[in-house]
């Protein structure tokens, strides 16, 4: 479904906004050492693009980041293909919590809000001595740098904590959040092998409380490398284990100085995975300098960070927003870090927590505004949003019916970002920019410094048509290998198999004539009814925006003929009911809003929809179900038990 939105943009940043914009001041910078005059951003990102070692060594220049040794060389094979990966700034070492810990003084760094807790404050020289504090019992427990920390945790300050104090000395870090299963942890945890488990004893969402202690004393008995373990003690019943353990609150004071050890740009900090559907999740891991300078660049140029500014997202730390907010930090920024449910006791309450702690910077999912519109919330009316500037949104794609409802029921004048990468580059291939329109449907721009195109079937270039999100240049935060991947195998395949040395990320987008891009789903959901290539986000910001529909899957399924015939499920509100009449409903909107080919052959009810832990649908598991294929890792999914409902569709 193409959009034609290349004259009404929904919101048009001001003059002044643009005038004042850290984008700004960087492309003023940077015409003044280039000698070049940059008439408009799609000018300036061809420029980025085109010289990209140039300009990412003015990034790290320009960033006030914290280093040692030359930038002059940013890679010794850059020009090369991207595989094998490129090293970054060869001869630079840096430390990535001592650029997050730059801040000092009693003004907030932090200000928590979690469920079943206190609210609470931490200043900066409060979270300089927090991370000392466990810093110094780290290096007494024999953590050194490449050992990896894991952490079963909560989005509250411990794992910030806990993060910093292991990359202060060159530890990895590695993290889930405690809705994962036992064998989802062990999965993942037991690839990397961690030294020291930081855990919750249990956790509050939605008024109840959660008790995860018997799977915390699981886990570190299954582990064997876990040599100790550090329990949060979130529901008062302390520490559920007995040897080789510590409650958090009882960690010894040091007199130790915080000590952050330099190593190399591309040196290890985090171990992120893969959805982990089809097996288990690959470990991909990520380095420090490629970390550190891409969020820069996304936090500062994009999304228009600057010392002071409060920002938020709604994540847990299974998830990479996890990773990208807390980077923010680099700048001086406030993180409010919200954890339990964004509707607990009613809808609002996330919206009034944003306006009650002054968030500049709100981000959160499609999923989120859907819920908040079909509950009936305006809340402009009950919340004083005045200090919202920025709203992002990521997880799936952002709807044009997602866009009205911001403009019309949160605030008229706030910048709507639909953003879009992922776990594999830790970062973003496309995301805001406060100096462009925004048009609805559309993502406002590629990133800079990401040669992002659009591939068709053959991988010839295409604008203004559906391809695959393809990135032909290297980029610092590709991640430095998989864990234990001989011969860089896995790797390879996950992003290399289809065009040689072009980094193919899996999903399906449209580079519009202004240089905004449309994503309509993963490519490896792709339908194909007439040979006609159909992403399922064209489907899903269709149905979900009727209000009788709750959520929805679809799928491809094969015909005898040999086509491919679209099935939908849907998951109905609880006041409404399964009917011809809906049933017709459903196909006109789509053949209206969509074409023909996209129509369902069939249409179904179940009661839930296989999610992610980080909430994304998974058609894939759907599609095995239908097929009598086994999935292989149920523990990747939050709720297996929703595949229960599509055994009856399963097809002979």
């Amino acid at each position: 479904m193409k959009t034609d939105n290349s004259s009404k943009p929904i919101w048009v940043p001001s003059n002044d906004t643009q005038e004042k914009s850290n984008l700004t001041a960087f492309i003023s910078h940077l015409s003044q050492k280039t000698e070049i005059e940059f008439e408009n951003y799609n000018k300036f990102y061809e420029w980025s693009v085109q010289n990209h070692e140039d300009f990412w060594r003015f990034c790290l220049e320009y960033s006030g980041s914290v280093y040692e040794g030359d930038i002059s060389v940013v890679s010794k094979q850059v020009d090369r293909p991207l595989i094998p990966r490129p090293a970054w700034f060869p001869n630079v070492r840096l430390n990535f919590a001592e650029n997050l810990l730059k801040g000092s003084g009693a003004k907030e760094a932090v200000i928590s809000v979690c469920e079943g807790r206190k609210k609470r404050v931490l200043s900066w020289d409060d979270l300089h001595d927090e991370v000392r504090r466990l810093a110094g019992y780290l290096i007494q427990k024999g953590v050194r740098d490449g050992d990896r920390v894991a952490g079963f945790v909560l989005n509250t300050p411990e794992t910030l904590i806990a993060m910093l104090a292991t990359a202060s000395i060159g530890a990895v870090w590695s993290s889930c959040s405690p809705d994962f299963g036992f064998e989802g942890v062990v999965d993942r945890f037991g690839q990397i092998e961690p030294k020291v488990f930081v855990a919750v004893n249990g956790y509050f969402y939605g008024g109840r409380q959660f008790d995860t202690a018997d799977r915390v004393k699981k886990i570190a008995e299954v582990i064997d490398s876990i040599e100790n373990t550090v329990v949060i003690d979130i529901t008062g019943k302390g520490n559920p284990l007995k040897d080789k353990s510590i409650l958090w609150t009882d960690i010894p004071e040091t007199n130790q100085p915080l000590i952050f050890k330099r190593l190399p740009f591309d040196h290890p900090l985090y171990i992120m995975y893969s959805s982990g559907t089809t097996g288990k999740p690959k470990c991909i891991v990520h380095g420090a300098g490629g970390t550190l300078l891409q969020h820069w660049k996304e936090h500062h140029l994009h999304t228009n960070v600057s010392r002071g500014t409060i920002i938020t997202y709604f994540t847990t730390c299974g998830w990479m927003m996890w990773n990208w907010l807390v980077s923010a930090l680099s700048l001086e920024a406030t993180l409010f870090m919200f954890d339990g449910s964004p509707a607990f006791p009613k809808m609002e309450r996330l919206w009034r927590e944003v306006s009650d702690n002054k968030v500049n910077i709100f981000g959160t999912s499609p999923k989120f505004l859907s819920a908040s519109e079909k509950a009936g919330l305006v809340p402009k009316e009950v919340c004083d949003l005045s200090k919202l500037d920025s709203i992002l949104s990521t997880g799936s794609p952002l709807t044009e019916v997602n866009f009205d409802y911001v403009y019309k029921s949160v605030k008229n004048d706030v910048r709507l970002s639909s953003i879009s990468g992922g776990t594999d580059i830790i970062s973003c291939f496309m995301l805001g920019n406060p100096n462009l329109p925004v048009f609805k449907g559309e993502i406002q721009c590629r990133g800079l410094g990401m040669s992002v195109k659009a591939y068709d079937p053959h991988g010839a270039e295409v604008i203004g048509e559906k391809g695959e999100l393809v990135c032909d240049k290297p980029f610092p935060s590709m991640p430095i290998y998989f864990w234990r991947d001989e011969g860089d195998k896995r790797y390879h395949t996950a992003y290399f198999n289809t065009y040689p040395d072009v980094w193919q990320h899996g999903d399906f987008i449209e580079i519009t004539d202004n240089g905004g891009v449309i994503v309509y789903g993963r490519s490896d959901a792709t339908l194909n009814p007439g040979g006609i290539r159909i992403g399922t986000a064209e489907i899903y910001r269709i149905v979900e925006a009727m209000h009788q529909i709750k959520d929805s899957v679809c799928v491809g399924l094969p015909t005898d003929d040999g086509d491919v015939e679209v099935v939908l499920f849907i998951v109905l509100q609880e006041t409404d009911e399964m009917t011809e009449d809906l049933v017709k409903e459903i196909k006109s909107n789509i053949r209206k809003g969509a074409t023909p080919r996209h129509v369902p052959a069939k249409i179904y009810e179940v009661s839930q929809i296989p999610v992610t832990i980080s909430g994304k649908k998974v058609e894939i598991a759907v599609a095995n179900c239908l097929r009598g294929i086994e999935n292989q890792n149920l523990s990747a999914l939050a709720n297996p038990e929703s595949l229960n409902d599509f055994t009856k569709y399963r097809i002979t």
